[in-house]
């Protein structure tokens, strides 16, 4: 990437307080993001992927503020957004939305689509009512709803329109940057597409910057530049997308693309088997985190913990003491894979 990124994000963590029980009055901390660097850059995709639970969702909202964050710099157009204040967050909200993963719980059910679409330019504009209704008609034409809907509640739509009413609100206000939060993951697969293909059209109109959060691989491979792997907390691998899924470097990648499953119903084929459970965010594992799970964990993963460096010159970033070892194991299921598919 040449320019310079649109979002930018350093050390960043979000932990949560959690009281003790009745007998034991110690308190705890749930590091529920811990330590992620990332960059967004203009016009490009972010994939973020991994397990439910690993902090994806927080990451997010915690990027866009809606949590205060612990520590670390959230730097947006090259303003550190992260100290400011609520008064001062209002004028950088319109460059910055959010898709949410519901959109029945996102969306004001005792408002019509035409005062739920209005009131982005009701707070952050000063245009008139009959300027408000033309870009709410525009906004529905923009996410392919028919403006006879303007008096329509969200209850009377359905699960894939209510997104598209979602999306519309997000890009109101021309934003830099939009948050998918599992923006299809609620909706059934044939809607997905048409979802995944809308945002992509508005990305292209637009130049939009988007951070897409998902748990759905084969989703994130058709939408993103570059995707980031989260495992409890923490950014794991980074690469440009096909070259992550083409040679993963981190292990956990690895059980991550090769559980992606295959169209053709015919082909058999032998999975790697993630066994264990995913640790507890409390009380996460010394060293590598993911070591508790990993068939490659040594005793350097136990005790000291990798740090997230370039592993080639395409800019591929993993966190793991052990990458040649790793891309031998990810050799061997390539070779199995294409045994199988004969």
């Amino acid at each position: 990437m040449t320019s310079q990124p649109i979002l930018e994000v350093t050390d960043l963590t979000k932990h949560f307080p959690v009281s003790g029980s009745a007998l034991f009055k110690n308190k705890s901390v749930l590091k529920a993001v811990d330590g992620v660097s990332l960059k967004v850059y203009p016009g490009e995709t972010l994939g973020i992927v991994g397990e439910s639970g690993c902090g994806k969702s927080t990451l997010a909202k915690t990027i866009a503020r809606l949590y205060e964050p612990s520590s670390g710099k959230i730097v947006f157009k090259g303003q550190d957004i992260g100290a400011l204040n609520s008064k001062a967050l209002r004028a950088i909200r319109p460059k910055i939305q959010y898709v949410f993963q519901d959109p029945y719980e996102s969306l004001n059910p005792r408002h019509t689509v035409s005062a739920i679409l209005e009131e982005p330019f009701v707070i952050h504009t000063q245009l008139s009512a009959n300027e408000r209704a033309e870009k709410v008609c525009e906004l529905l034409t923009k996410v392919g709803l028919p403006t006879n809907c303007l008096n329509k509640y969200p209850h009377e739509f359905s699960g894939g329109q209510r997104q598209r009413i979602g999306i519309a609100r997000a890009i109101a206000l021309n934003p830099d940057l939009v948050i998918c939060d599992e923006p299809v993951s609620a909706l059934d697969v044939s809607v997905q597409s048409q979802i995944v293909n809308l945002l992509l059209a508005l990305q292209k109109e637009m130049g939009l910057a988007l951070l897409f959060i998902a748990h759905d691989l084969s989703v994130v491979k058709h939408i993103s530049d570059r995707v980031s792997v989260m495992y409890l907390g923490k950014i794991v691998e980074t690469s440009e997308g096909q070259a992550l899924y083409k040679q993963p470097h981190h292990p956990y990648s690895q059980f991550l693309i090769d559980a992606i499953p295959k169209p053709d119903p015919r082909q058999s084929k032998k999975r790697m088997r993630l066994t264990g459970e995913l640790p507890s965010p409390i009380a996460p594992p010394a060293g590598c985190h993911f070591h508790t799970r990993c068939p490659l964990a040594q005793k350097k993963c136990k005790e000291e913990q990798p740090k997230l460096v370039n592993q080639s010159s395409n800019d591929h970033l993993a966190a793991c003491h052990f990458i040649e070892e790793s891309l031998n194991q990810w050799d061997k299921i390539w070779a199995s894979s294409k045994e199988n598919a004969r």
